[in-house]
Formats: C-alpha cells, structure tokens, sequence
C-alpha cells in the first residue's frame, strides 16, 4: 500500500488550510499515492487551547461542507482519505471525529474519538462529546482501517480492539505538542514515548501504523503551543519507514509491505496465546490489591 501523509502548520484562514491540504492531496496522489492521512482537526487552528464557546462555531453537521469538499478530493484523485473533523451533531452536542472517504468520494465510516484530554492547552473536554460508536474498523478500497485519533494513541485497549476485528493497519491523525513550561530534556521524552507508545501498538498487534501530526507555533486567544511534528510511519515489528521532521511542513508517501503483516503474525503469534479467560478485570477501573 502506498501510504501519503500531510504534516501541515496551520493558521486561521481555513479557507487556506483547506487549499493547501487539497494541493498536497492531488500532488500525493499524482505521484502514486492510494490511501492519504490527514492530520487531527486540520481545517482550522487547535482552538482546544483556551475554553471560548464562540469556538462552538467551527463545528460542521456530517456530511456537510467539509465532507463534500474532501469527498471531491478524494473521489477526484481515485484515492481513500482519511480526514478529521469537528462534527457538529446537535446544539450543545459536538466530536472530534474522524471521516474516511472511499475512493468513489463516499463517506466509507467515521469515528468519533472515544478517548478525550483535558490538560493544560488541551481543553477538549470543553468542546468535544466523547464517541459513542466504540471502536470498530472502517472498511474501503484499499482494506479494512483501524481509525483512531490522537489522545486514542496512549491506550493498547483500543488498538487492541481493532486489531481483533480485523484491522489492517492502525492509523492516529493527531495534534500534540510541547509545553513550554517543561525543559528540553522533559520535551523530548515526552515526544519520544509518544512515538514509543504506538510503536509498541504496531508490535503488539502485528499491524503497520501511521501517526500524522501538525507541526509548529499556533496561537489562540493568547495562548500559544508548538506541536512537535515527527509524523512516522512504521510496520508490524515497529520498524520506521518514514519519519517526519520536528519543525517543519512534510508530505510523502509511504510503501507499506501489507503482506509482511502476515509472515510476522506468523512468527509471533501473539493473538493465539492470549489468556482471554483471564482478562475480566481490564474493564475495572483500578483493582484494589485489599
């Protein structure tokens, strides 16, 4: 499969984000690419880093606006997409959800991030409903995609979950960042165990995985947060393919060796040997050892 992905820095002018995000898809696509990634939220700036419910009217109904101008895009250039956005479901009522289009332009399947923060310059909580269609693949031309978004990233449950209905590949579009008030040293390892975490999915699971973040300085209503960029791509045994830089724009396009996934599932076969009988007590919230 040949994976295109978008590492984009984004402004106010969603007009202009969405301009050159569509300029890069149909250039990804011209050179080969079959699926494309988007990053998380993509259309305008993270307004998630002051409470403001004017922000409220950035939300979109699904389908609408946004989804018949990626639908055009993907339909246009014969390729999945795999875009992210902030559904406006009713009044009071909002996600952060992910939309994957088929190459027809059709809306294949959506997903709406189960998995909400609420950290400082990360107020989600404040916008975004947390998702009530649990985590199921999303089936398209190209295969059948475990879809997941950002905060999702932290938890092996959900890509587990994935993985055991058949999910052939893990994807996280994803808006993360560094906190200024931490040293350089706490930055990196923060950025480096994000990487690390997912990596880990890959292996776990046997599946490649795409991350897609932005990148660089964004300013709202005062606050301001640098987001780390690194978008990457790696296979079944958490090898790199692809890595993006830290600071800056980056568009490419990934071979992802799909049949590779088999022959290291069959090396470790790590979902045959799981003691499922003896699992019962993840679904608690913590387990007092009294």
């Amino acid at each position: 499969m040949k994976i295109g992905i978008i590492q984009q820095h984004n402004t106010p002018d969603v007009a202009d984000n969405k301009a050159r995000l569509r300029e890069k898809i149909d250039k990804l696509a011209a050179d080969g690419a079959n699926l494309i990634v988007l990053q998380e939220l993509h259309n305008t700036i993270y307004f998630c880093q002051t409470e403001n419910v004017d922000k409220f009217d950035l939300g979109e109904t699904i389908p609408g606006p946004s989804t018949d101008f990626y639908g055009a895009a993907a339909r246009d250039n014969g390729i999945v997409l795999v875009a992210s956005l902030f559904e406006k479901r009713s009044a009071g009522l909002y996600h952060n959800t992910a939309v994957v289009f088929d190459s027809d332009g059709s809306i294949a399947g959506k997903y709406r991030k189960m998995h909400i923060p609420d950290d400082p310059g990360y107020y989600e909580k404040f916008y975004f409903t947390p998702g009530d269609l649990g985590f199921h693949p999303i089936d398209t031309s190209v295969g059948r995609l475990g879809v997941l978004v950002c905060w999702d990233q932290w938890y092996p449950e959900a890509a587990r979950l994935m993985a055991l209905q058949g999910a052939e590949l893990l994807i996280y579009p994803t808006a993360i960042g560094y906190d200024a008030h931490d040293t350089a040293d706490e930055q990196q390892r923060q950025r480096e165990a994000w990487q690390t975490v997912m990596r880990g999915h890959a292996v776990a699971n046997g599946l490649p995985v795409v991350a897609v973040n932005r990148v660089g300085w964004e300013e709202d209503d005062g606050s301001r947060c640098q987001f780390w960029g690194t978008s990457f791509v790696c296979g079944p045994q958490g090898e790199y393919l692809f890595k993006a830089p830290e600071d800056e724009e980056s568009t490419a396009i990934i071979d992802v060796d799909m049949e590779r996934c088999e022959q290291v599932r069959r090396w470790w076969p790590f979902l045959r040997d799981r003691r499922i009988e003896s699992y019962g007590d993840i679904t608690r919230r913590f387990i007092d050892s009294k």
